[in-house]
């Protein structure tokens, strides 16, 4: 047997092993898990997606209902938090006009 096969081969074990391993033997659960979990950037995501279905559908009580989900104090924080992070991070100007009119939106609500 060559040492290129046998390389391989112990590769392709080594791969086989980890996925029954982490499949079979020992897989990973997650308990308890909410959004309110979720690092900046992904709240930001999460609202980003809020704001495109707001923007098609218009319906601001989905939205906020969407938006409770985070568990921030408000909805309307949830918002200024994701456009803070957005502009910070550089989100293109679409996506920062999504997210400030889901803001205008709520506070025109208010």
């Amino acid at each position: 047997m060559s040492r290129w096969t046998l390389f391989f081969l112990v590769i392709l074990l080594g791969l086989g092993l980890g996925l029954v391993y982490g499949w079979l033997i020992n897989p990973v659960s997650f308990q308890d898990t909410t959004l309110s979990n979720l690092r900046i950037d992904y709240k930001t995501d999460y609202t980003l997606m809020v704001a495109e279905v707001y923007h098609q559908d218009n319906d601001l009580v989905w939205a906020l209902n969407r938006l409770t989900l985070l568990e921030d104090p408000t909805p309307l924080t949830s918002v200024e938090n994701a456009l803070r992070f957005a502009s910070q991070a550089e989100y293109t100007l679409p996506d920062m006009f999504l997210l400030r009119d889901l803001h205008n939106a709520i506070e025109g609500a208010n």
